[in-house]
């Protein structure tokens, strides 16, 4: 079940107190709704009955999906690429058999649950967007800001990531063919072996696959 905390927190417009609850994890398989609240982002609005102001409030959230095997951990700015929280591995202590990931923005951790939720690996899906990434850049002839996977359609044989272009974040939609996912998933095989085998939640991020995507590039499978 949810570990929930009650916290007073003073509104930022009119200074009011409200008691906001606090989801510092959710268990996908035991509350339905919880997890929707998560992909839409309800689960962090934070409302003022007084003012009626509205607002997010982010917060560290851990996502534990049994049946899937998976755990993400949301830490709002997080900058380590590995942490390992000796609760959670005493709370869970088959952790090791399943996957964990940290991110530190919300948009990741929606987009590592859906991920994950299809059954995708999502260090070939991070390197497949990174190329997709390069090849929407020199077709667009715009900097890519920020992308994401947004479409798994296995029937069509189609992958599909939103990015958001140039000064004004413009957003575009392009999808790739499943064989370009098989070949990131054969490239992370052997170049992504260490972070396979690294203990707690690890990052895997646009940083990572850039320089996985480099040094297949750069050395092929020779780099390590």
């Amino acid at each position: 079940m949810a570990v929930v905390d009650i916290k007073s927190i003073r509104c930022p417009q009119c200074k009011s107190k409200n008691q906001v609850h606090i989801y510092k994890s959710v268990n996908a398989q035991e509350d339905l709704k919880l997890h929707d609240k998560i992909l839409t982002g309800e689960l962090f609005d934070f409302y003022c009955p007084y003012c009626e102001y509205k607002a997010r409030l982010y917060y560290p959230c851990l996502y534990n999906d049994p049946k899937n095997r998976f755990m993400v951990y949301f830490i709002p700015d997080i900058e380590k690429g590995q942490m390992i929280d000796r609760t959670v591995e005493m709370e869970y202590p088959d952790l090791p058999k399943i996957t964990k990931r940290i991110v530190p923005t919300f948009n990741e951790f929606k987009e590592k649950i859906l991920i994950f939720e299809a059954g995708l690996d999502d260090m070939a899906i991070e390197l497949t967007k990174a190329a997709v990434a390069e090849a929407v850049a020199r077709k667009k002839e715009q900097d890519v800001n920020e992308g994401y996977f947004s479409l798994y359609d296995k029937e069509n044989n189609t992958l599909g990531f939103t990015f958001f272009l140039g000064i004004e974040h413009t957003m575009f939609t392009q999808t790739t063919k499943l064989d370009v996912y098989r070949k990131s998933w054969s490239i992370v095989s052997r170049l992504g072996k260490k972070e396979r085998s690294m203990k707690g939640f690890i990052k895997i991020d646009k940083a990572w696959a850039d320089n996985i995507l480099f040094r297949y590039q750069r050395f092929g499978f020779d780099s390590n």
